[in-house]
């Protein structure tokens, strides 16, 4: 996050926190793998990394794909605004943009890091914990892919993307990032403390489904009256993946 913040002062813009966010999780988990060598089973220690270092690099890669060319977000201009321009303003974003979400960082991956110790051997639970990850990933990329090559289309311009996963949930990003987290956290539950870790993973959850990613995004689509919004909301569940509703009712 340092670096990012490094980045984020010389260029004026603090969206690389986004792209920082997956990398950070890669370097939790194999830093994690170094410091368990000798203590974990080797078979679990590479999975739980493996998995976090594919899901962490996509991410980030996607979100500097889609980002590349453009001003600063406007999550961090909002937020970076309660604060007085020059140093005051960039003590605030290190400490409210950058060291927050390394805390947070280090908190939701505690299950990752507990697997990583534990002796073990991979079994049914962590085989469920590896298809839920699978689930996850495939909603959270197919779901980003298909709003990439709607946006692509220049007919679509001003228009609600309704198609594909995103006729059944109106965010299969979100969805699928929880997946992806509630699966790790199933490959560490053999662990005698697991319990202890669960929170890490309801964090996540809720980041996601209550406070930075879905509501803060739908916020932004009402407030911009985009034709149709309405409309799809009422008949597309908000989170989790269900048939549509026939009848548009809020």
């Amino acid at each position: 996050m340092l670096p990012a913040f490094a980045v984020g002062v010389r260029t004026g813009r603090h969206r690389g926190v986004d792209v920082a966010w997956g990398l950070a999780f890669t370097a939790v988990a194999v830093t994690g793998y170094v410091l368990s060598a000798g203590d974990g089973d080797p078979g679990r220690r590479v999975l739980v990394t493996v998995l976090v270092a594919v899901w962490g690099l996509r991410l980030s890669a996607h979100i500097w794909w889609r980002g590349r060319g453009t001003g600063e977000d406007p999550r961090y201009a909002r937020m970076l605004s309660r604060a007085p321009e020059g140093p005051a303003r960039t003590r605030f974003a290190l400490r409210i943009v950058y060291l927050l979400q390394a805390g947070i960082v280090w908190f939701v991956s505690l299950p990752v890091q507990a697997a990583q110790y534990l002796p073990d051997r991979l079994g049914p639970i962590d085989a469920a914990g590896a298809a839920l990850w699978c689930v996850g990933l495939f909603f959270e990329s197919v779901g980003d892919w298909q709003l990439a090559r709607f946006k692509a289309d220049p007919a679509n311009r001003g228009r609600v993307m309704d198609r594909g996963l995103w006729r059944y949930t109106r965010h299969p990003n979100y969805f699928g990032d929880a997946c992806v987290w509630w699966g790790l956290y199933l490959i560490g539950a053999h662990h005698a403390a697991a319990l202890l870790f669960l929170p890490s993973t309801l964090l996540m959850t809720w980041l996601l489904a209550f406070g930075s990613g879905k509501p803060m995004l739908e916020r932004q689509m009402t407030s911009q009256q985009r034709p149709g919004w309405a409309e799809y909301t009422a008949r597309t569940s908000g989170f989790l993946p269900l048939p549509p509703r026939r009848s548009p009712s809020r």
